[in-house]
């Protein structure tokens, strides 16, 4: 600026800002009072610093920029910004190409401070406060007119209509022309229900699309066209009433109470904050029906507000007492979308009953009586940052657990290396000497074999075959053409399982007759048979919860997977990343578990081609197929468990349990084996077992809610199979009825001489008394299960089968732990710790597991009464953390099975007791 344009500037401003000095100081001069203006107009200085530029302070800056403003506003605009020559303007802009124009206009958005009273009217379509300036310049680009001061906010415009005529045949139609589209309906209003069921509403009102507020319309002010016909002989009366929304766009962190009825829906605007990427919009109301339907919806006119459109445009779902969506503003490019709250004619859809009194197919006006209050709340969800953190929380937890067994494995290896040096080795567990087991009865007869690995412990004379009689050096590998039943057809051999079988008192050795090669091949068939059903079933598991998320994503339909909405986070195409993430642990701990097996099996295997006699000849017969198989379980639980996640729902639900059941199976497996090698169940008897465990439980799902002849037909198949499995266990697997061959009654005479030999005498005098006993507190527990569904008939029938499975396993696992110190046998540090660790995970994650936060087996809407939110992180739910507990609790549990009987390592196996 020139210094002569300077000085007339304040000449012109001097009659409003010339000041007279006092005797206190001096006043500021006009010129020092524009200058100052016009230097922190025309830099982005804060206050401060243009007070240190001209040696004031920032409180008189700020008095100088208003004084100054004021002063040009009332002195000078009338004078600057004018119209003038009009024709000059027009002929300028037709030189230019734009004939019979006056003028160019456009508008900006000036950002305020947030106004103390009222803040909200200030809010505009970005979402921050602002006033509106509106320009209009001439040809050579000088303002002509400036318009400055209107609210920010968008208004919206709500339409009442209200006729007492009850006539279908003609009713009143109300058409709404506006700015941004056409609205139109009829009163009477038909809603259809279930059955083809009409409900005729006299009472409507709808809200308008919403205008921004120009100066020429104010921010009160819309130009809207309603037309009204109906084609009725006679005169109809009805009542119209238009009226402006005082609140109509919703803030973040601030409730907002309303109501809404089928006639009178409700919709609201929210704008993004230009630091928040993603909110969770949660809906209250404190009573449970009229069922309700809320929806976020793009910006598009009209907006579908009806029970019978709502569902054609965005993402919704049904509510009772509680909704919550998570939006995401990467999904909106204009950053702003409408929330819409229907209420639905009926409570079917969630979980509720159409009263009796409208059951017919006829016409019912209810008026305003299904009218329900809402509370809605819009807060910001977690930032990129936590989506990190939680990753890094999930992998680094389950990792420790890596550099945990690497610590273990390495004080395990000096612990070797120094017995070795010592001469001292004792391979597996280096433990040292481990005190020899003693049988838990001593009156044994006088002169009894007790098992001994020599020739007096077979039938015939026959001499059991030692692993030197085995095949030779460095050929622990299966042969092709061995097979389990090549020691089963042997000669006389089932005369000598008879007597070995059936005598008083067992040892291991009597159990552990069979060539190793052949029962390794036999118990690796488990890991192989898993391998294939874990790849056959994961296939289409996986193919199949895509659909149904890309359902999710194209239908917009929430209610099809059922959630925790309060706790559900979204990443790329999942709707609840951490629910799928929360899994990793179960992939992590498995693969863990495989290493930690592997490696023994490569230690046993070496100590096998070394013909150490520790490995030939004492300890545990090592067969590592079931271990494999239990690791490869727990990660293809890990990895449905996330696919079930992806999605849960009624029609997925095995996905989250079948490998929980071959689990808790191959457990039991694993510890029946452990003293029992040579008779355990073959692979393939098992894994029938688990298929048919798996269709009870579908079976149960679809037909155990209310038919009672499932439950009894279950129950009576659950207390025959617990009856079939104890007798074979009790007999070692040598329980038969002979058939005669003549086709007559002696099968008959031969049950009941069974019955009384086998089950009078044995209950009075058992033959085992440490088997009987587990067995009748085993069938007894399982009784108890066959009643209490009989009589309560469980809805979550998954979780009933697999409580089953746990409960058998664990007393199971006491039996042995309790037999085996009342054997003299002991445990070992390690163990010990995993025995210790086992009871508190579990104890913990079960908790966890009883929090319930949603249900498929009710409503979506009924469900989401039971969501809550994230309690670690501000990303993971209850759900999320038993699934991080299970896993480290299912891992230690396989490391009890692994290392519990590490301490018989240095014991002859003619010396361990069999239990």
């Amino acid at each position: 600026m020139r210094k002569g344009t300077f000085m007339e500037l304040c000449d012109l401003l001097s009659p409003a800002l010339k000041r007279m000095n006092t005797k206190m100081r001096a006043a500021l001069t006009v010129e020092k009072r524009v200058v100052i203006a016009l230097w922190k107009l025309a830099t982005p200085d804060s206050y401060r610093s243009a007070g240190n530029q001209f040696g004031v302070g920032k409180s008189t800056v700020g008095a100088a920029v208003m004084q100054v403003a004021h002063a040009i506003k009332d002195l000078l605009i009338s004078r600057v910004v004018t119209l003038g020559n009009v024709q000059v303007i027009v002929d300028g802009f037709a030189a230019m190409g734009f004939p019979n124009c006056g003028g160019a206009i456009d508008g900006t958005l000036i950002p305020i401070l947030a106004p103390e009273h009222q803040a909200g009217e200030y809010i505009n379509r970005k979402g921050y406060f602002s006033i509106v300036l509106q320009a209009l310049v001439d040809h050579k680009g000088r303002f002509t007119n400036i318009n400055v001061g209107w609210l920010g906010k968008v208004d919206a415009v709500r339409v009442y209509v209200k006729s007492d005529s009850e006539d279908l045949q003609y009713p009143i139609l109300f058409v709404v022309r506006q700015q941004k589209g056409v609205l139109s309906w009829q009163v009477p209003l038909i809603f259809r229900g279930l059955y083809q069921r009409t409900y005729n509403y006299q009472e409507v009102s709808r809200t308008l699309c919403p205008s921004e507020p120009t100066p020429e319309m104010g921010p009160s002010e819309q130009i809207i066209f309603v037309d009204v016909a109906s084609m009725a002989l006679f005169d109809i009366e009805y009542e119209l009433l238009v009226t402006r929304l005082k609140s109509f766009q919703l803030m973040t962190d601030k409730a907002f109470n309303f109501t809404a009825s089928p006639s009178q829906p409700q919709y609201f605007l929210y704008k993004f904050p230009p630091d928040v990427d993603s909110i969770i919009i949660k809906v209250v109301s404190e009573t449970v029906y009229p069922c309700s339907v809320v929806s976020v919806q793009d910006i598009v006119c009209p907006v579908y507000d009806l029970d019978h459109n709502v569902e054609f445009n965005g993402v919704y779902q049904s509510m009772t007492k509680q909704a919550a969506i998570t939006v995401q503003k990467k999904d909106f490019p204009g950053e702003q979308f409408f929330v819409v709250f229907v209420i639905k004619p009926e409570d079917y859809a969630c979980g509720g009953s159409v009263p009796s009194s409208i059951k017919g197919k006829g016409n019912h006006t209810w008026n305003l009586q299904r009218t329900k209050s809402l509370q809605v709340t819009i807060v910001p969800s977690i930032k990129e940052s936590d989506y990190v953190q939680a990753m890094l929380f999930s992998f680094l937890s389950f990792l420790s657990f890596y550099l945990g067994s690497l610590i273990v494995a390495f004080v395990h290896y000096v612990r070797i290396q120094r017995k070795t040096s010592a001469g001292r080795h004792s391979p597996e567990d280096g433990s040292g000497t481990v005190a020899t087991s003693h049988p838990i009865t001593t009156g044994t007869p006088e002169g009894s074999s007790y098992g001994a690995i020599d020739e007096s412990s077979s039938s015939g004379g026959r001499q059991l075959s030692s692993p030197e009689r085995g095949p030779p050096h460095g050929s622990d590998t299966d042969s092709s053409v061995e097979e389990e039943s090549d020691f089963d057809t042997m000669p006389e051999i089932e005369s000598d399982k008879n007597v070995i079988r059936t005598k008083m008192f067992l040892y291991l050795s009597d159990l552990s007759r069979k060539d190793r090669r052949i029962v390794s091949k036999k118990y690796k068939i488990y890991f192989w048979n898993i391998t294939t059903i874990a790849v056959f079933y994961a296939l289409p598991v996986i193919q199949l919860v895509i659909t149904y998320q890309t359902v999710v994503n194209v239908t917009g339909n929430q209610d099809i997977c059922y959630y925790n909405f309060l706790c559900a986070h979204p990443l790329g195409v999942l709707s609840a990343f951490n629910n799928v993430l929360s899994n990793v642990g179960h992939v992590l701990l498995g693969f863990l578990f495989l290493l930690i097996v592997f490696r023994r099996d490569i230690l046993h295997r070496h100590s096998l081609e070394a013909k150490d006699i520790y490995t030939l000849e004492y300890g545990i017969p090592k067969h590592f197929g079931l271990f494999y198989a239990m690791g490869i379980a727990l990660m293809m639980e890990g990895v449905l468990s996330a696919c079930y996640h992806v999605c849960p729902n009624y029609s997925n639900f095995q996905f989250d349990t079948s490998f929980m059941y071959m689990i808790a199976g191959l457990c039991m497996l694993k510890l029946y084996q452990t003293r029992h090698p040579d008779i355990n169940a073959s692979a393939y008897s098992a894994y029938a077992s688990f298929a048919v465990v798996i269709c009870l439980a579908v079976l149960g799902v679809v037909f155990g809610k209310n038919d009672v002849w499932f439950w009894v037909i279950f129950s009576v198949i659950h207390v025959v199979a617990s009856l079939a499995l104890s007798t074979q266990i009790y007999y070692m697997g040598r329980f038969k009825i002979d058939v005669p061959d003549t086709a007559d009654f002696g099968i008959f005479r031969r049950v009941a001489m069974v019955l009384y030999t086998d089950c009078i005498q044995q209950c009075s005098r058992p033959m085992y008394m440490d088997r009987m006993v587990l067995l009748i507190v085993g069938n007894l527990v399982n009784w108890s299960f066959a009643v209490f569904g009989l009589v309560y008939r469980p809805r979550d029938f998954a979780s009933y089968m697999l409580g089953i499975f746990i409960c058998n396993l664990l007393l199971y696992l006491a039996f042995y732990i309790i037999m085996k110190l009342r054997s003299s046998e002991k445990l070992l540090p390690i163990p010990l710790f995993c025995i210790v660790a086992t009871a508190a995970v579990w104890a913990a994650a079960l908790y966890f597991f009883f929090q319930n936060l949603s249900s498929w087996e009710e409503t979506p809407a009924e469900s989401r009464e039971k969501n809550r939110p994230c309690i670690l992180l501000g990303f993971f739910d209850d759900h999320d953390v038993w699934h991080f507990l299970s896993a480290a609790a299912l891992f230690f549990s396989f490391l009890v099975l692994l290392t519990l009987d590490d301490d018989l390592d240095s014991v002859r196996r003619d010396k361990i007791p069999v239990f």
